[in-house]
This record gives C-alpha cells, sequence and structure tokens, in this order.
C-alpha cells in the first residue's frame, strides 16, 4: 500500500490535511502523481509544478513544500506540504 499525506499551512498552523492511499502495481512516481492530483482535487487547487528544489527535496527526504511559486494560481495560504508515510 501507498499513502501521501498532504497539508495546508497558513502562519505555520496546519489548516487541511488528507490522506491519499493507493494500491495499485505501479511505479513509485506514477503513484505520487496521482495521489496529488487527488489531494489537489479535494483541496480544489491547480496541481503545483515541481522544480528542482521540490525534486531534490523528495528524493532526499519523501516529502517537500509547494508554495505560491509552484502554482499557477494564486493561493490562500503559505504552502502545501507532501510526505509519503506508507511504501510497500
Amino acid at each position: 500500500m501507498f499513502r501521501l499525506w498532504a497539508k495546508i499551512f497558513e502562519n505555520n498552523r496546519m489548516i487541511s490535511d488528507t490522506c491519499v492511499m493507493d494500491e495499485s502495481v505501479d511505479t513509485r512516481t506514477h503513484k505520487v502523481f496521482r495521489a496529488i492530483e487527488k489531494a489537489c482535487n479535494q483541496f480544489d487547487l491547480s496541481v503545483p509544478v515541481w522544480l528542482d528544489k521540490n525534486i531534490a527535496d523528495f528524493k532526499r527526504l519523501s516529502k517537500t513544500r509547494f508554495n505560491q511559486d509552484n502554482f499557477i494560481e494564486s493561493v490562500s495560504f503559505d504552502y502545501l506540504e507532501i510526505q509519503v508515510i506508507e511504501e510497500d
């Protein structure tokens, strides 16, 4: 099972979160992108753009933060944090 935890922060406080599960037999990359898309749909957000910093953080920690620079439209929070909390 694969689980990704997505959290929205504003003023250093978590204001919303969701956990997305994926039980498919697919690559980790596909599972991550699918989970981010599902989380963003639940939060009514556009899917963020991955920058080099996000890729490096995610490879190293299985966690990264997306701020206003990662979104095409304006967002009303400080950042969206994603973290892989379970992998098979």
